[in-house]
């Protein structure tokens, strides 16, 4: 028997729905390697309409990789993995590289893919907005409560117990589809694990309702009891790859709006700034390197280095503190390793991940106020005429470095999405940002001794100004496009 979330019995007759029940997620000659190993070979996987199915096998033979291959995480070796839950066939991942996303689809992976900062509210709540449904805070209490995790609902997630945490990176994935009256999919790598036997009980009555209204549901468990709750069992093994054991088959809202890119976009941005704003590390792991490279700058000014001659080294001295603020890797790199937070962000944003990250991280508050200390700290008579005209287009060079910024994030991020990226200087990619650096210097030794000029010839202020920036993006674009992992 199914049972709503009301606890009444579906009739019988729902159980003719998932006849004709189309496809939602399908797969086609999946092979995923892991280094030398072929961890997938030739995966041919479909779930349709009110579909539980169960992925199963023992540690190791591919049932977290073949989930997280469907939610776009891993580049094939060949295959293809589409959704069909939108009223047209989109690409989720294919072999050549290309990437959709997932967005409207709920997923939890092995690891709670939660950052620590967060409330418990806020993950369910940004969960159900990145997925496009409506934020309704009176259904998402309820939602909350019904897990038995209203006490805790405003606290951080990093002061939960492991229990509670599995328990809110679970409703995180279910709750927007019980928001979604369209049928849709839901990803599960072992959600049962470190759940109580309440929770336990909860999940599985959940699953057969969102089951019956249409949804398909794909859990990788060890967990008998799920077992026992699906219609279909998929048994992977390293010398067999998948077969099917067929279980016994079980199987009105008002449409709501795809999610749209500027949401998701939106509540990215709103999460890394929630984040920042709530423990600003990022500000401060940027603003201290920048202030020690500033008064380093000042003991090297001395009145040699202040004269006309040596324009370009006090140049030089006063972009650095805000350069150095660029370069720093951002707090949202770390973030984003926390739990696997960003491959959950990644699933959901598809192939602009690296974009939207990279435009997360860039530093956006410091380089203006930096490089304006940096003029006053370490320039002669503030009050000459020069010194004026400097001063008026100093906000230029702040915008290269903003800039800047986003290149460095990206880079910093490139290297994270290596699968040993410990094992790579990093640091070292930053040096190809020295030449608009140097660019820029130039820019500003040409406006201190000669004043602005906006004639487009090399070695006009204007002029490297402009190749500095474009340098710039060209290095940001080149980062952001080369493939994840």
């Amino acid at each position: 028997m199914n049972r709503n979330f009301d606890g009444t019995t579906q009739t019988q007759a729902a159980r003719g729905y998932i006849v004709s029940a189309r496809t939602l997620l399908s797969a086609q000659g999946l092979v995923v390697d892991r280094g030398a190993r072929k961890v997938l070979r030739g995966v041919d996987f479909s779930i349709s309409e009110g579909e539980v199915v169960g992925l199963l096998g023992v540690n190791g033979s591919g049932k977290s990789t073949l989930l997280e291959s469907l939610a776009g995480l891993h580049p094939m070796a060949a295959g293809i993995v589409s959704r069909h839950d939108r009223g047209i066939e989109a690409i989720v991942r294919d072999a050549s590289g290309q990437r959709g996303d997932i967005c409207g689809f709920g997923l939890c992976l092995q690891s709670e893919g939660m950052c620590g900062d967060e409330t418990v509210y806020e993950r369910v709540r940004g969960a159900c907005r990145v997925a496009g449904r409506a934020d309704n805070p009176a259904t998402l209490q309820q939602i909350i409560s019904d897990w038995g995790l209203e006490h805790r609902a405003e606290d951080r997630i990093c002061k939960l117990s492991g229990g509670l945490r599995r328990r809110v990176a679970v409703v995180s994935a279910l709750a927007p589809i019980v928001l979604n009256p369209e049928p849709s999919v839901i990803l599960l790598d072992e959600p049962s694990e470190g759940l109580d036997e309440s929770s336990r009980g909860l999940l599985l009555r959940w699953l057969r309702s969102l089951a019956g209204r249409g949804h398909a549901i794909l859990v990788a468990t060890h967990d008998p009891e799920l077992v026992t709750a699906c219609d279909r069992l998929l048994i992977i093994s390293e010398s067999e790859g998948l077969s099917n054991q067929e279980q016994e088959s079980i199987v009105d809202s008002a449409h709501l709006p795809e999610p749209s890119g500027a949401e998701l976009h939106r509540e990215l941005a709103a999460w890394a700034w929630r984040l920042e704003r709530r423990n600003p590390i990022d500000t401060i792991g940027r603003g201290v390197p920048a202030l020690v490279a500033l008064l380093l700058a000042f003991t090297l000014s001395t009145d040699v280095v202040r004269s006309s001659e040596n324009h370009d080294l006090l140049a030089a001295l006063v972009l650095t503190p805000a350069f150095v603020t660029a370069i720093v890797a951002p707090a949202l790199i770390k973030r984003l390793a926390e739990e696997r937070t960003g491959d959950w962000w990644r699933a959901m944003t598809g192939a602009s991940s690296r974009v939207w990250f990279s435009i997360m991280g860039v530093s956006l508050i410091l380089p203006l106020p930096i490089i304006y200390l940096s003029w006053f700290v370490l320039a002669d008579d503030a009050g000459s005429a020069m010194d004026s005209d400097v001063m008026l287009w100093l906000w230029l060079f702040a915008f290269v470095i903003i800039d800047l910024s986003a290149a460095a994030s990206a880079l910093h991020l490139m290297v994270s999405d290596l699968s040993r990226a410990s094992a790579v200087a990093g640091i070292l990619l930053q040096l190809v940002l020295i030449w608009p650096f140097l660019q820029m210097t130039s820019a500003l030794a040409s406006i201190m001794t000669d004043g602005m000029s906006f004639e487009l010839a090399l070695g006009e202020p204007i002029a490297d100004i402009g190749i500095a920036w474009l340098t710039v993006v060209l290095l940001w674009a080149m980062a952001v496009i080369i493939p994840e992992d």
